[in-house]
């Protein structure tokens, strides 16, 4: 045996066996889940909450969402709907927390739906929860992509004044911003500092712009018109509609909390992490949002302008009455751009991680290529290609009505909270106290949660669905009823054609892991290969042919955990195994058993 070789059978410093055990611990409950460990655990709970805190990016959705909430409810409809909707996300996020916690899966709220749901209805249930949550996710992109490219839009308008913009303007920049960021999830090593990037270029921005425009704007509006002004520019007789109707942008900001429930199988202790990361989420977002819309609202000069702006954009105008200069409005509506296009980048992780994850589970046509993960790359990227080719005819709409790819976009919000509240209900169903609790468990908190969830899905799915004006014209009609439509027919179509015979659901998932465990028990043989990881992604990799005991195994691609004591004080190790002999063919014989030797293939990865 080489010196190298040596090295790595003995303790090496740079691999805690702290780390060992919990990547082994990842590993084994993912797999007694049924699936395999595609993706590298290579996020940390910051780059996490990176990612979803700049898909959240809540004061970003409100600065792109400001005239709306203007017309239907003034001040008063921001400044305390950031309230209402930051303790209804508190009840959603730890509804989310705790089942992420008891089953982290990158499947999200279609798995939990799969394991809790009585087994009679429990595949249907599962697959119409991960159609939801993936059009909620296609959905949302488009909304961004559209915030952005109309930014970009308004930018050249207030720099060449005599430009009218087009609908295909807007149109152009919104496939713009979608095609730029598809590239950078392409490449999974960049994306935990991708994540980094983006927090920081979020909240960086969000301080220059909370500085800037109140200490440079000329006048300040007075705090009754910040805290007790109410407008009602809908068209609707009654107060509360109107404010109910302006609602849905002030929930669109604390919108998609479910994403860094996708990345489970990225970070380590998933079942601790991914609970922080989604309330941080809320935290943050609430304190951006809420500042950021009270300094914008006393920076505010004349708010019919907001209204009527030739721009299209109200805070590009408003950062324009403030500093009175075009280079400074638009060098800060830059900073919010650049906002968008990371929180882009975040929307497109998130729907490429549900599509891979319910490709794999046989959720989608054409499953088993958009099931693949690119080793290379480390990502689905056949996933995230299609998810974005989708976003992208979503975005033609505009050119027939910007109203309904507005109401496209309204739905993202109703479909992700149904999907939220179709795993809730089939928890209560079972029982909160007859599942495996994870480590995050509120207890009757988490019921009162629960129930809150529930209700307000109830209320915006109906509320929602009013058009924002009156009276109602073909040009001002609130089309969501006309898209839950559509939805629902084509998740029906393909139910009945292809659906309930090749979903892998509940039934299917737990028989196969039981199926192998059995034959394990007997003393199959195979082939081993295998890789452990610390941190620090140093790692070894090795081969054996060793008789396997005391394993979990997941169903198509055929990983396997061995329970093996001993080894430098692991408790498990992770392998791939395959009985076919394509695949023995590639494997390396290094050791007579993977007890006694371990021979390194690539010791490089040890210096």
């Amino acid at each position: 045996m080489t010196d190298k070789s040596r090295m790595a059978t003995s303790h090496h410093p740079g691999i805690d066996d702290s780390d060992l055990k919990t990547l082994d611990s990842d590993a084994l409950k993912l797999a007694e889940m049924g699936y395999d460990q595609d993706l590298t655990r290579k996020y940390t709970v910051l780059s996490v909450l990176g990612v979803g805190f700049s898909l959240t990016n809540s004061w970003f959705g409100i600065s792109a969402a400001l005239v709306t909430g203007i017309n239907s409810g003034g001040p008063i409809l921001i400044i305390y709907g950031i309230i209402l909707i930051a303790l209804i996300s508190i009840c959603v996020g730890i509804s989310l927390s705790e089942l992420a916690s008891a089953y982290p899966n990158s499947g999200g709220q279609y798995f939990w739906t799969s394991e809790l749901a009585p087994r009679r209805y429990a595949n249907f249930a599962s697959y119409l929860t991960g159609w939801f949550a993936w059009a909620g996710s296609i959905f949302t992109s488009a909304s961004v992509a559209l915030a952005v490219g109309s930014a970009g839009v308004g930018c050249w308008q207030l720099s060449h004044p005599d430009f009218t913009f087009k609908s295909w303007h807007v149109f152009m920049g919104y496939q713009v911003v979608n095609a730029f960021a598809f590239f950078f999830n392409c490449y999974g090593r960049t994306l935990p500092a991708l994540g980094h990037i983006s927090l920081w270029t979020s909240l960086v921005s969000f301080v220059v712009i909370l500085i800037t425009v109140p200490a440079k704007a000329p006048t300040h509006q007075h705090a009754k018109f910040v805290f007790a002004n109410f407008v009602n520019n809908t068209g609707w007789s009654q107060k509360g509609i109107a404010f109910i109707v302006g609602l849905i942008n002030t929930n669109w900001a604390f919108a998609c909390l479910d994403c860094a429930t996708h990345l489970s199988e990225e970070i380590h202790r998933p079942e601790k992490m991914i609970p922080v990361a989604i309330l941080s989420t809320v935290a943050i977002g609430f304190v951006t949002s809420w500042t950021f819309s009270i300094a914008m609202f006393f920076s505010m000069a004349d708010v019919d302008k907001l209204s009527g702006t030739p721009t299209g954009v109200p805070i590009l105008e408003l950062f324009y009455q403030a500093l009175g200069s075009k280079a400074g409005a638009i060098t800060l509506e830059a900073l919010v751009m650049a906002t968008g296009v990371t929180c882009q980048i975040a929307c497109h992780t998130w729907q490429s991680r549900l599509c891979w994850s319910f490709a794999r589970d046989r959720g989608i046509p054409f499953s088993s290529f958009f099931a693949v993960v690119d080793r290379r790359a480390q990502v689905p990227v056949r996933a995230h290609l299609m998810s974005c080719f989708i976003v992208a005819i979503v975005g033609c709409l505009y050119l027939a009505s910007n109203t309904a790819l507005g109401s496209v976009i309204a739905a993202c919000i109703a479909t992700l909270y149904i999907s939220y509240s179709i795993p809730v209900v089939c928890l209560l169903i079972r029982g909160r106290n007859n599942i495996p609790h994870g480590p995050f468990w509120m207890g009757p908190i988490g019921l009162f949660s629960n129930i809150v969830l529930l209700l307000w899905t109830c209320f915006t799915f109906v509320m929602y669905s009013f058009p924002s004006v009156m009276p109602v014209a073909a040009g001002n009609m609130n089309y969501v009823s006309a898209v839950y439509g559509v939805l629902i027919t084509i998740i029906a179509l393909d139910w009945f054609i292809r659906g309930r015979r090749q979903y892998r659901g509940q039934a299917q998932r737990h028989g196969e892991v039981a199926a192998v465990m059995e034959q394990t028990a007997k003393g199959n043989t195979g082939y081993i290969s295998g890789e452990l990881r610390s941190d620090s992604q140093r790692c070894c990799n090795y081969q054996a042919r060793h008789p396997i005991s005391d394993t979990t195994k997941s169903a198509d691609s055929g990983a396997i955990i061995c329970r093996l004591y001993g080894y430098q004080g692991c408790e498990t190790v992770v392998f791939a195994f395959s009985q076919r002999p394509e695949d023995h063919a590639a494997l390396q014989m290094g050791v007579s058993t993977i007890l006694s030797n371990i021979k390194v293939i690539d010791a490089a990865h040890l210096s």
